[in-house]
């Protein structure tokens, strides 16, 4: 005969440190009440449930609905490591979603992390960093960055982080820069990056390349990479292994370039050949680019324009390249190279 026994032990599928989440329209509610219980575990069981719904972004559309980064927000402010790792977790797997980054600058969410920026548990650091460079990804969400003043700490924190999130912040600083570098300039970001240059870390090298692409958008940042003897390094970097590194260095002096100091200063350091070798290999359309405007820079000046007359072939083979782009960079430079007074 057969009894009706129940088991002490759990079913396989359960997970003893995630909350059980309501069925339907329920679950959303109850796990943004839980976030606000008084008791440790059930945050953090509410918190880990919070991490796999945040993936869709319907779910991440009903929890900005209902308050839950309001929950978040005081989250952020718990004694409980756990409770905090977990909680810029979930802002950065929110923050993945464009409605997510909107709800972001609607409560004000950028201040609430920053109050993270020295935490001593570097996941939450590491998760905070995430969130605020997929919000950069947001023309509004780095405008809102820039505007909640927080470019000097960002440059700050770029010259104590742990690699791995300098790579980050770099990511989020080059992004902001692009709407607004004032404040970095400010800030002494210039040396910063010129520091960086200098990495071990090829990721860390490139991104600061980038970085300085975006710092040298506006006159003063141009002058700045001047001024700061940066123009040396990005040539040296033109015949760096990684090729990511090379394109954005010849995009940073394509844009240092620009002003007469800029091209003397490249002609010094002898740029001009580097930039010719990696039109000479098959490169990358973004490096091809990237060196084919910069020696329309060179070629502004008399000298650059001496040294580049009889390589006037080289820029025609690529007037045939499959890329449009690339194909009127050389045009330009044509035109540049063999203009007469």
């Amino acid at each position: 005969m057969a009894h009706a026994r129940i088991s002490r032990y759990l079913p396989p599928d359960i997970d003893p440190t995630k909350a059980a989440i309501a069925y339907g329209c329920r679950a959303l509610p109850k796990l943004n009440e839980e976030l606000q219980s008084g008791d440790l575990l059930t945050r953090q069981k509410a918190l880990v449930a919070l991490c796999d719904l945040m993936h869709d972004p319907e779910y991440v559309y009903e929890a900005i609905n209902i308050g839950c980064l309001e929950s978040l927000k005081a989250l952020l402010k718990d004694d409980d490591n756990l409770v905090r790792i977990k909680t810029t977790e979930v802002l950065y797997i929110m923050a993945t979603h464009n409605i997510g980054r909107v709800g972001f600058l609607k409560h004000d969410i950028i201040e609430a992390l920053s109050l993270r920026l020295s935490d001593h548990q570097v996941l939450c650091r590491e998760k905070l960093h995430q969130a605020y460079k997929h919000l950069a990804q947001l023309p509004e969400g780095a405008q809102g960055i820039v505007k909640s003043g927080l470019i000097p700490s960002l440059v700050r924190k770029l010259q104590k982080e742990e690699e791995h999130i300098q790579e980050i912040i770099l990511d989020t600083l080059a992004l902001c820069l692009q709407e607004d570098a004032t404040e970095a300039l400010d800030s002494e970001a210039v040396p910063c990056f010129k520091e960086k240059l200098f990495s071990d870390n090829p990721q860390i090298r490139s991104k600061a390349a980038g970085a300085l692409i975006a710092i040298s958008i506006p006159l003063d940042g141009k002058r700045q990479v001047w001024k700061n003897d940066v123009i040396p390094i990005l040539v040296k970097l033109l015949s760096d292994p990684e090729e990511e590194v090379k394109a954005n260095a010849a995009g940073a002096l394509m844009h240092a370039m620009v002003t007469t100091e800029g091209k003397y200063a490249a002609l010094d350091a002898d740029a001009t050949e580097p930039l010719l070798e990696l039109l000479s290999t098959f490169s990358t359309t973004k490096l091809c680019l990237n060196a084919t405007k910069a020696l329309t820079m060179l070629a502004e000046a008399p000298e650059g324009r001496k040294l580049l007359l009889p390589r006037v072939p080289i820029f025609r083979f690529f007037l045939e390249h499959k890329n449009e782009a690339i194909r009127r960079a050389a045009e330009v430079a044509i035109k540049v190279i063999e203009w007469k007074p």
